[in-house]
């Protein structure tokens, strides 16, 4: 390909696919033409952040001869025969590259740019009942109407003849097409020529429609809602769960009444329905909580037993919506796919009111093997992976990764983990396929880790919150925005901890009770808080077993001179382990502690302000050291195995608690030998 070229093929198709006015659930399509080739996006590959490699090269004459072949009627064995021809175009090297489900519809326009989006002021008009009439008096005979029709090759056929009429009438081959129930395509010949016809475009409907709606998320009854999603992530829980929550003044009024739910679809064009699902589900609401809870199991039994799959979207009345997936990227872009419905039915008021794609279109896209295919490897193009023809690649996702791992898909939360052995035991539940939410005090040092970990294990799997355990509103707070961001609670784990050296008269009260605070008073806010997510899950599925985990100390296991504060509140939280362990075992609930020794390469002890290493040399607990390095050997000598405790030695502790279903009220002890249980 033209090095121009490309480098114009690659501004149109990043430009568009990271504008979210554009692009719905990643998709979209881009190509380049010339008179032997066609180069369109690999189904599955990202437009934000396409590179030459996502591009398929195929033969326009192979691509020709497909409009002489004759295809069956019937919807399967027509798509299966047109997959394989499409298959058979690719050149040479191509293999590994399945092309767009909209190759033909690209091939027809003679142009060589097109740009294929789904814009939801667009759509506004494209899925609205007088949509055509509005689309001839606001644009006139500069857009090509195209009836809705079923996608891939009825739709490039039917395109295929209304351009050849087009061309007819006009003497020339048309830049816009607005595909009714689908979206929209422009055309041109450079990257600035399919940006002006785009702006203009937009800028007429602008002035008929208005602004866009916001959906702004509100926090509206976020108790009640993060009561219920739980529920919903129980009742649709496969292999991997993931529930996340939206309510918004747009929304509102569509969750009204059963009736005001009826004016919203999102049977409204194929992208909608393959990520959000054909028709979501209603429950009624502001009922007692048993019977709300009743409500929602019976409306999912329901949905199942109707429609033979399970909603993606679940909608309870004046509270809002959860959208369900197995990860939390793909939770997301369902709950983005319908807002986006939404949007399209607010502005299609404008035009008519909403018009669904008719019901044999529906079942038709619900069961075409190509969206199948788009679903499944769209999740591993956002994370960066690279999607193969003939099926799924591999991701750094919680619903794919490390499947025989016993954190995989869970929902873990760990306090204290912006840095040190927290921020360590973070990344090794991200590795081993966890869904893990950062809390610290410091909200910008755990957002900045937080980012770091969604860099590298992919979008969505990894979310920061500011806590401070020693504070009961903050710890609601916490679990709160856990559960509503991820649909529930499998893995706490109590890591954060404060540790402030000193003999009796060193110590004053304040000292002594903002330690306890922490390492005392906070396990038991977030044992307590974050058990009641637990019983509600324990509720509705009673084969799955839950886990709270202490990050304790091996000064919880014997006592520590000039260190009391820090020790009474670790042996305390072995009481307290033990104690939960008995009050929480029939919910499948187990309360387990790790007992660590001393970890001298992180913060705690290394800090060159604060760190213990400083602490213990000011105040003389190493008789005759001079120096840190002094105290640090000093230290390393009473281990056994002459090394102080590794991240990697905790975890591996911590994945033998999760993985084990008899052991519970434990104190691990992992020390190098150093403290050795009796």
């Amino acid at each position: 390909m033209n090095r121009t070229k490309l480098k114009d093929l690659l501004e149109i198709s990043r430009h568009y696919g990271s504008d979210p006015r554009f692009i719905l659930g990643g998709g979209g399509n881009s190509s380049y033409k010339t008179r032997t080739h066609l180069y369109i996006k690999a189904s599955g590959v990202s437009l934000a952040e396409i590179g030459e490699e996502g591009f398929v090269r195929l033969s326009r004459d192979k691509l020709a001869a497909m409009w002489d072949r004759r295809y069956p009627e019937d919807p399967q064995e027509r798509e299966a025969l047109v997959l394989g021809d499409l298959m058979a175009a690719r050149e040479a090297g191509e293999e590994a590259k399945r092309p767009s489900v909209e190759t033909g519809l690209h091939d027809v326009l003679a142009s060589s740019f097109v740009i294929h989006t789904h814009p939801p002021l667009v759509n506004a008009l494209t899925c609205s009942r007088q949509g055509e009439r509005a689309a001839r008096r606001i644009l006139g005979d500069t857009v090509l109407w195209i009836p809705t029709v079923n996608p891939g090759y009825v739709l490039a056929r039917a395109t295929r003849e209304a351009v050849r009429l087009y061309r007819g009438k006009h003497g020339h081959s048309p830049t816009v097409l607005l595909l009714q129930n689908h979206g929209l395509c422009v055309a041109g010949e450079s990257y600035e020529e399919i940006r002006a016809t785009t702006e203009l475009l937009m800028r007429k409907l602008r002035r008929h429609t208005g602004r866009m709606p916001e959906l702004r998320e509100t926090d509206t009854y976020p108790d009640r809602a993060a009561m219920l999603a739980p529920v919903v992530r129980m009742l649709l829980m496969e292999d991997s769960s993931i529930v996340t929550f939206h309510s918004s003044r747009e929304l509102a009024p569509f969750l009204e009444s059963a009736a005001a739910f009826g004016k919203l679809s999102t049977s409204i064009t194929p992208d909608h329905i393959v990520y959000c699902g054909h028709e979501p589900l209603f429950i009624a609401g502001r009922q007692r909580l048993d019977r709300q809870y009743r409500l929602i199991e019976e409306g999912i039994e329901r949905y199942r037993r109707s429609h033979g799959t399970s909603p993606l979207i679940v909608c309870v009345q004046k509270l809002g919506v959860f959208a369900w997936g197995r990860s939390k990227s793909s939770a997301d872009t369902a709950l983005s796919v319908f807002l986006d419905a939404v949007k399209v039915a607010v502005l299609s008021r404008l035009f008519g009111g909403l018009r669904r794609l008719p019901p044999d279109q529906v079942e038709f896209i619900r069961n075409w093997e190509a969206e199948a295919f788009r679903k499944r490897v769209g999740g591993t193009a956002a994370a960066g992976g690279t999607a193969a023809a003939g099926g799924t690649a591999a991701a750094h996702d919680g619903a794919t990764a490390r499947r025989t791992s016993p954190v995989a898909g869970r929902i873990a939360l760990v306090t204290g983990a912006a840095q040190g052995l927290g921020a360590g035991i973070a990344e090794g539940l991200l590795a081993e396929g966890a869904h893990v939410l950062i809390a610290d005090l410091n909200e910008t040092l755990a957002s900045k880790r937080a980012g770091e970990m969604n860099r590298r294990f992919g979008a969505g799997r990894c979310l920061a919150l500011a806590a401070d355990v020693s504070r009961e509103s903050s710890v609601t707070g916490m679990i709160r925005r856990t559960v509503l961001a991820y649909g529930g609670l499998d893995l706490l784990v109590s890591n954060a901890g404060v540790l402030q050296a000193g003999g009796l008269p060193e110590m004053d009260p304040e000292s002594f009770e903002r330690v306890t605070g922490v390492n005392y008073r906070g396990f038991y806010l977030c044992a307590r808080y974050g058990s009641e997510v637990m019983k509600i899950q324990h509720r509705f599925r009673r084969d799955i077993f839950m886990d709270i985990v202490q990050i304790n100390s091996k000064s919880g296991l014997e006592g520590s001179n000039r260190n009391f504060a820090y020790a009474g509140s670790k042996f305390g939280g072995i009481g307290l382990t033990q104690s939960f362990a008995l009050e929480l075992v029939e919910h499948n609930i187990k309360v387990n502690a790790i007992c660590p020794g001393n970890y001298f390469d992180g913060p705690l002890w290394s800090d060159p302000r604060r760190g213990l290493f400083v602490q213990y040399l000011r105040a003389g607990k190493v008789p005759g050291a001079r120096s840190i390095g002094e105290v640090r050997r000093f230290y390393e000598e009473k281990v056994p195995m002459k090394r102080g405790c590794s991240v990697e030695d905790v975890f591996r502790a911590l994945l033998y608690i999760v993985s084990q279903t008899y052991e519970t009220g434990q104190a691990v002890p992992v020390t190098g030998g150093q403290v050795m249980l009796k």
